[in-house]
């Protein structure tokens, strides 16, 4: 019986399946079908890690994060220039302030 799946999975999954006896199906998504389940997949991820991920997880947000910005067209180094720009602006998050309420 088939598992259904419907999630963008890492490029060498298919051949895995195979190697193990199953018979993926699969297809390539378009521009705007990618970028949609790479957020879903974001999501995916930062659900797993907030419950008791580890650094797989993390790395897998990252490799995430990359494939967006490749997708958005976003130059190489232009991301980590853009969290420079607003860490000097704005600050960071490593003094792990909590705003509750403006009053």
């Amino acid at each position: 019986m088939a598992k259904t799946h419907n999630k963008l999975v890492r490029d060498k999954i298919p051949e895995m399946i195979k190697a193990d006896g199953g018979v993926p199906v699969t297809r390539v998504l378009n521009n705007d079908d990618y970028l949609k389940e790479l957020i879903n997949k974001l999501h995916f991820e930062c659900d797993k890690l907030e419950n008791g991920g580890d650094v797989g997880d993390l790395a897998d947000i990252q490799e995430i994060v990359m494939a967006i910005s490749e997708r958005m067209d976003i130059a190489p180094g232009k991301l980590a220039e853009v969290m420079a720009k607003k860490a000097v602006e704005c600050g960071a998050l490593k003094k792990r302030i909590y705003l509750e309420s403006v009053e």
